[in-house]
């Protein structure tokens, strides 16, 4: 066979080689991420928590001033005065100075600090249910910059297996042993290779940027030095309380029930108390003043904002009961793609061994022109898809241990918040 024909797959090969080592001897990484259980613990910087906090202070200060009575009305008021005939001046004026207040009669008081309670019951439930949310956010980034780091890894690993046996085939073709098109499909699959490793550093990057974003840290993230694909979840008692997102609908329940007795005491007439002094300038003498004022409920008595509220409260209740449903079927399903998980993390580590052995044999019998070029490449592409299968039935146990913590209300894998 003419050299000619020869040098193009070995040339190739060749720069795929020098391509591969220009990638692996860039800056190294210095900037790993902290630990997981590290990361959590410093959920209260990030904006989500922030939020909740500074919500839940708010419905806290409504109680406080949901507590206060109203302030009392100064009135002063001049009458005869500054008129003609008699009243010329201010000699036979009538001064009243007077002092009203609302007396919140039929315990609109205690239904305003009802509700204020209720809201801020609401607003701490949702701060727990978003503190959960919060972490089970961090793991996933967590796990998925985890992955993408393995898979960047796996696909390096994949691309030297690929040299080492295009490199191999051109050996057998220079030698006469397995034809031109041997050469060519190498060259076909170092490309390919090359390409799947390209993608999976942008996969990287990406997943990187998310945690380091999420995480608010100063320095971007370049590593990773703990491991959540390999951490056991963590067991869960077969009782466990109410879902936050239960909670959280059961506190709305409760704060738009008691909204309808706010409604209904403010259909009843809202009555103020007065007492003052009047100063008659003619006689020089001065007299108390006192009275009740109550408005007539001739054509506002708050129907519509009573019925308003009785549709929220059923609205709330409706929410609560769809809630439920949705939180027991969830945590029945978490938990069963958390065993499925598990068992299949066991059974793709079986599997990942023996492709290993697999393409070891393999290459001992393609080395040895036992076995094919073909049969070679396809223990090749086998390995690489068992450690693939393996990584993502990894992730698949963390985004399911994930989605059981986040129902439990707690952080995953038992790290403290």
């Amino acid at each position: 066979m003419p050299s000619s024909f020869r040098r193009p797959p070995r040339f190739a090969v060749g720069c795929a080689v020098a391509a591969l080592t220009a990638a692996l001897s860039g800056p190294a990484w210095a900037d790993p991420a902290p630990d997981y259980d590290a990361l959590v613990a410093r959920l209260s910087d990030t904006p989500l928590i922030a939020e909740a906090g500074a919500l839940l202070d708010a419905a806290e200060a409504r109680v406080r001033q949901a507590h206060v009575r109203p302030n009392p009305v100064l009135g002063l008021e001049a009458e005869n005065a500054f008129g003609s005939g008699p009243f010329e001046g201010y000699k036979n004026a009538e001064t009243s100075l007077n002092l009203s207040t609302d007396l919140e009669l039929w315990g609109r008081r205690g239904a305003r600090v009802d509700v204020a309670r209720a809201e801020a019951a609401t607003a701490s439930r949702r701060s727990t249910l978003v503190a959960a949310d919060a972490a089970g956010r961090l793991a996933l980034y967590y796990a998925e910059a985890e992955a993408a780091d393995r898979r960047f890894g796996l696909a390096t690993e994949a691309l030297t297996l690929t040299l080492a046996d295009t490199r191999a085939a051109l050996a057998l073709v220079e030698e006469g042993r397995e034809p031109l098109l041997r050469g060519i499909e190498g060259q076909t699959e170092a490309a390919a290779a090359r390409a799947r490793l390209d993608e999976a550093q942008a996969e990287r990057d990406a997943a990187f940027a998310r945690l380091t974003g999420f995480a608010m840290l100063v320095q971007p993230v370049t590593s990773i030095g703990d491991t959540l694909l390999d951490r056991m979840p963590t067991p869960v008692a077969a009782e466990t309380s109410a879902a936050p997102a239960v909670l959280v609908a059961e506190a709305e329940r409760e704060a738009a029930d008691r909204r309808i007795a706010v409604e209904r005491i403010r259909a009843r007439p809202d009555v103020r108390a007065s007492i003052g002094v009047r100063r008659f300038e003619a006689e020089d003498a001065t007299a108390l003043t006192f009275g009740l004022s109550v408005p007539l409920p001739l054509f506002d008595r708050n129907r519509g904002n009573v019925e308003a509220a009785q549709a929220d409260f059923r609205a709330a209740d409706a929410r609560l009961r769809g809630v439920r449903q949705e939180a027991e079927a969830d945590r029945v399903a978490a938990r069963a793609r958390l065993g499925s998980a598990a068992s299949r993390v066991s059974a793709t580590d079986t599997g990942v061994s023996s492709a290993e052995e697999a393409y070891r044999l393999s290459r001992i019998g393609a080395e040895a022109g036992r076995i094919s070029q073909l049969e070679l490449r396809s223990s090749r592409a086998a390995l690489i898809a068992a450690r693939n299968a393996a990584l993502d039935a990894r992730l698949a146990r963390v985004r399911a241990e994930i989605d059981l913590a986040r129902l439990d209300g707690r952080a995953p894998f038992g790290a403290a918040q």
